[in-house]
C-alpha cells in the first residue's frame, strides 16, 4: 500500500461514513470495478477508530453529559433521589441511545449473509438507488417537532430498526437512519444528532469486533506501514468531521435531495458499466 492510496482510502472512509451515500456500497463499487484493494483487516480498524473520533470531537459536548449522566444514574439508584418522569436530557439521550442499538443484536446472528450481499455488484447498485428514493422522500416531510425530552421509546426502536436494515450493502446507515427520524416527526437537526450519536456504539461494537479478528489474524504490526496507517486515520478524521458539518447544514434546510440525485446517478451508472461488462481496472500483463 503506497502513502497516496492511503490517503484515498482515508478520504472514502471519510466522506462515505457519513454522508448518506453508503459507504460499504461504495467500496466494494470501487474494488469491483476500479480495482481499489480492500484495506488490511488492522488498517481497516484503524479507519473506523479515526472517524468514530471524528464524531466525538463533533459531539464533544454531549457524549460528555452522557457520560456523566450514565454513572449518577447508578449514583442516584443508592440515594434514592427520583426525578418523577422528568430526567435531565443527557440521561434520557442515553436511554434512548439504548434503545435504538438494540435491534442490531438481532442482525448479528445472520452479519456474514447479510455482508455477503455486498458481492454482487446489481444488487448494491439496487440498494444505491433505493437509498436516493429514501433520501429524496425525506426533503418532502415537513419538519417535525420532536427532541430528546419527546421523542418516544417506540420512535427511537424503530430508527434503530432503520439502522439494522441498513447494515444491507448499498443502504446509507445515516440516510436510513435521518430519515426514519424525520418520518417519526423528530426536528430536523435533532434527526441528524440522534443518528450520530447512535453510530457510537455501532461502530465501536463493530470495531473492538474487527480489533479481536485481527488479534487472532495478525502477527504483529508491519512498522513500515505505521506512518502510511497514520496518514490514512488522520485524513478519515478531518474529512470525517467537515462530512459531519455538511450533514448537518444540508439536512436542517431540508436538502438530502443533492444527495439522491448522486445516488441515483452513482447506482445507474454502475448498473450500465456492470450489464457492459466495462472495469477500469489495467490489464494483467
Amino acid at each position: 500500500m503506497t502513502y497516496f492510496m492511503s490517503a484515498v482510502l482515508g478520504f472514502v472512509q471519510g466522506v462515505a461514513e457519513f454522508l448518506p451515500i453508503s459507504s460499504s456500497g461504495h467500496l466494494t463499487l470501487f474494488q469491483h470495478f476500479f480495482g481499489m484493494p480492500e484495506p488490511d483487516q488492522l488498517f481497516n480498524v484503524l479507519l473506523h477508530f479515526a472517524t468514530l473520533l471524528a464524531v466525538c470531537v463533533v459531539y464533544w459536548r454531549d457524549i460528555w453529559e452522557m457520560i456523566v449522566e450514565f454513572f449518577s444514574f447508578f449514583g442516584d439508584l443508592f440515594s434514592h433521589r427520583s426525578y418523577r418522569g422528568n430526567p435531565p436530557e443527557a440521561r434520557r439521550m442515553v436511554l434512548l441511545i439504548i434503545v435504538g442499538t438494540l435491534p442490531l443484536f438481532l442482525v448479528l446472528p445472520i452479519q456474514d449473509k447479510v455482508e455477503a450481499f455486498g458481492n454482487n455488484p446489481f444488487f448494491v447498485c439496487g440498494a444505491l438507488l433505493v437509498t436516493g428514493c429514501i433520501l429524496f422522500l425525506s426533503d418532502q416531510m415537513a419538519s417535525g417537532r420532536k427532541t430528546v425530552r419527546n421523542a418516544t421509546l417506540l420512535d427511537v426502536l424503530l430508527v434503530g430498526v432503520a439502522q439494522g436494515c441498513a447494515t444491507i450493502p448499498g443502504l446509507s446507515r445515516s440516510g436510513c437512519t435521518i430519515s426514519a427520524g424525520m418520518l417519526r416527526g423528530f426536528d430536523r437537526k435533532f434527526a441528524v444528532r440522534y443518528s450520530f450519536l447512535m453510530s457510537l456504539p455501532a461502530v465501536l461494537g463493530a470495531t473492538l469486533l474487527k480489533v479481536l479478528d485481527v488479534m487472532e489474524l495478525e502477527e504483529g504490526v508491519p512498522m513500515e506501514n505505521v506512518p502510511k496507517y497514520l496518514l490514512g486515520m488522520a485524513v478519515a478524521a478531518v474529512v470525517g468531521y467537515f462530512s459531519i458539518r455538511l450533514v448537518q447544514l444540508l439536512a436542517s434546510r431540508g436538502r438530502f435531495g443533492a444527495f439522491a440525485f448522486y445516488c441515483w446517478g452513482a447506482g445507474a451508472l454502475f448498473i450500465l458499466l456492470n450489464i457492459m461488462n466495462w472495469t477500469f481496472v489495467p490489464a494483467a500483463a
